[in-house]
């Protein structure tokens, strides 16, 4: 068995995962968004947050931003905040779906002025790009139907791909577009946009700047989402990934919480490719919700959980596995992937850190550190951020 420790370490070291800042914010289910003590108030606020969980792990050193729900005054001056706190902003994503305009859809919509109106804020997002050096626009419409004959299918296509079209165009030389898919929901008939087969029919019509985001929630149960990436990985049209856990639906909670083997499987297809860094291309972001557990632990904890997850991918014996596989030894096969995924990869992690300069338990330093007291004292008036703010 081949010694794949060293080589783990070296990419564990180097991995990043990018933090989504509307995990700081007041969220919940359907029914109720639940408030918490000491929730950012803005988006500088968020920053600061999501800067403690890169602190501690030294893994999430990039946070997505929310459009409008992060919208402030001054982009550059928001850039150079989070630079202040060892953090960037990432990905911006756009919001397409909260306004009583889009009931009917919003690049979808039937109505002409609806779509521009879409593509306007599309548009306004690669400015916000722009001004804060990011590189990465995502996408996702709630676009969609819930009855038959509601809305021409072929004729939503048509109207998407040109709105798509239009934003493709104003991006600049180092951007790109990213299109996320659905399988359902907030439409139950159909989805404009729901599934890879379609965001990538897209994105390859569109040109090599459009790539497809794949959210490990949105799939119906039972999908196979390592083939996906490995598809879309040999297509080159892997953009990036939504990390989070689902039992039923999009439940958007912590990643690995649900189905950690699953997301073993899908990082060693990663592995397999070497595709884990940053110098890859591929955006690894967490979207969850802390619902009812404390923001900043549960951001932390999910960025353990991922980097649990690619070290077990990361000790695969690729030499052992081949083998096994030319010679048709199902099971040998399967044992090689079992070994790695029952290891316990934890006094390895704590190695990688230690060698970082960071606490073995960055949820016990966090803990010991004193700033969720902090910011309970210090965050006393005014909106707390949350869903729709």
């Amino acid at each position: 068995m081949s010694d794949r420790t060293p080589y783990a370490k070296q990419v564990l070291a180097g991995q990043s995962i990018e933090m989504p800042s509307w995990a700081f914010g007041n969220s919940g289910t359907r029914f109720k968004v639940f408030a918490q003590q000491g929730v950012p108030r803005d988006p500088y606020e968020k920053l600061a947050d999501a800067a403690q969980v890169h602190k501690y792990t030294g893994a999430a050193g990039s946070v997505a931003l929310h459009i409008p729900w992060d919208k402030t005054a001054d982009y550059a001056d928001l850039a150079r905040h989070a630079a202040d706190l060892d953090v960037r902003i990432g990905t911006i994503n756009s919001n397409t779906f909260q306004d009583d305009d889009y009931m009917l859809g919003s690049v979808c919509h039937p109505d002409a002025k609806v779509r521009r109106k879409a593509v306007d804020h599309l548009l306004e997002c690669v400015d916000i790009m722009d001004a804060t050096g990011s590189s990465d626009l995502k996408l996702w419409f709630a676009d969609g139907t819930n009855y038959p004959g509601q809305d021409s299918i072929a004729g939503r296509q048509d109207r998407l791909a040109e709105c798509l079209a239009e934003v493709y165009a104003r991006l600049g030389d180092d951007q790109r577009l990213l299109l996320e898919y659905k399988l359902f929901e907030p439409s139950f008939y159909t989805t404009d946009v729901p599934d890879w087969g379609t965001a990538y029919a897209h994105c390859l019509k569109l040109g090599p700047k459009a790539q497809v985001v794949i959210d490990t929630g949105h799939h119906a149960p039972g999908v196979n989402i390592e083939f996906i990436v490995a598809f879309l990985l040999r297509e080159g049209k892997l953009g990036g990934f939504d990390f989070n856990s689902r039992f039923y639906a999009d439940d958007d909670l912590m990643v690995g919480a649900a189905d950690p083997f699953q997301l073993f499987r899908i990082l060693h297809e990663l592995t397999l490719r070497e595709v884990l860094l940053p110098a890859s291309g591929i955006a690894y972001m967490l979207d969850q919700c802390h619902n009812i557990e404390p923001k900043i632990p549960g951001q932390i904890r999910s960025i353990m959980n991922v980097q649990e997850a690619t070290a077990k991918a990361l000790l695969v014996d690729r030499e052992a596995l081949a083998a096994a596989q030319s010679a048709g030894d199902v099971l040998g096969a399967n044992a090689v992937l079992m070994d790695a995924y029952n290891t316990d990869v934890r006094p390895l992690l704590a190695e990688v850190r230690a060698a970082k300069g960071l606490d073995a338990d960055p949820m016990a330093a966090y803990a010991a550190s004193g700033y969720a007291e902090e910011i309970k004292a210090a965050r006393v008036g005014g909106a707390q951020a949350g869903w729709g703010a």
